[in-house]
């Protein structure tokens, strides 16, 4: 049975995530921006943290934790990437790339996806097909390169990339809209761009979230996954050139859009 998966929306763009196992009643949440609402939604499904995710070290992926423990009274197995265990809350399982664990019964796969942070991880639950990414790849984006060089987050998307098309892609902000007008200004005419354009404008005038999003999609439309894509770097006039200096190009131009 896949694990339960849902998208909660903290402050004023974040996601955090749960994933919960019905059998067990294993319970994961992904970075905890914070606390209340994530909260809200334990107490109306009347689940119990068993294990929490944290993706990187920002503080809107991890300032919601200690007021969480406290307000729920759980004690959840802490999870996060051990060459960044410095400056993360207190970890209780240290994991690195390549890493397999079993979280809500099902065996997940880490992955260092640096370039946003370094030591920033994402995760992989293939039975489930759930990716959780936070500010790796992200919905039509990627993560600003606070830290990571762009050759360094290229390399992280393509790992990414590599996964099945089917696989829910669980970032960390709702930034699509942005990041959809960006896209057009890269492939202004890539068709599956502007379709999935008007599906993102019909769900956020509906109040909805544009994230989980499927990698296949992302891999037609994301601007960011296609650095070695003919029909974008004939659109950026760089047909043939290296994928990392049209990423870095790409990135650029998002920075000051």
């Amino acid at each position: 049975m896949p694990l339960q998966l849902i998208t909660i929306p903290c402050l004023e763009d974040n996601y955090a995530f749960l994933l919960h196992n019905a059998e067990t009643g294993d319970t994961l949440l992904v970075d905890v921006p914070d606390a209340p609402p994530i909260q809200a939604v334990l107490d109306a499904q009347g689940w119990t943290l068993t294990d929490v995710l944290l993706t990187h070290h920002h503080w809107d992926h991890v300032d919601g934790l200690a007021p969480l423990l406290k307000s729920s009274g759980a004690n959840p197995r802490i999870i996060g990437a051990s060459a960044d265990a410095h400056r993360l809350p207190a970890l209780d399982l240290s994991v690195s790339e390549g890493d397999k664990v079993v979280i809500c019964g099902e065996e997940a796969e880490v992955f260092d996806v640096s370039g946003h942070t370094l030591n920033h991880i994402a995760v992989h639950f293939p039975q489930s097909a759930v990716l959780f990414t936070a500010d790796s790849l992200m919905a039509l984006g990627c993560g600003r390169l606070f830290e990571g060089t762009p050759a360094q987050m290229w390399e992280s998307l393509l790992k990414l990339r590599a996964l099945p098309d089917d696989t829910r892609v669980c970032s960390g902000h709702e930034y699509t809209e942005t990041n959809a007008r960006f896209a057009l200004t890269i492939e202004p005419e890539n068709s599956d761009l502007i379709s999935r354009i008007q599906e993102i404008t019909t769900a956020r005038a509906n109040g909805q979230p544009t994230v989980p999003s499927d990698l296949g999609v992302e891999k037609r439309t994301n601007p960011f996954l296609r650095a070695d894509n003919p029909a974008l770097q004939a659109a950026q006039n760089m047909t043939d050139a290296d994928p990392t200096d049209v990423f870095t190009k790409v990135r650029q131009a998002r920075n000051s859009f």
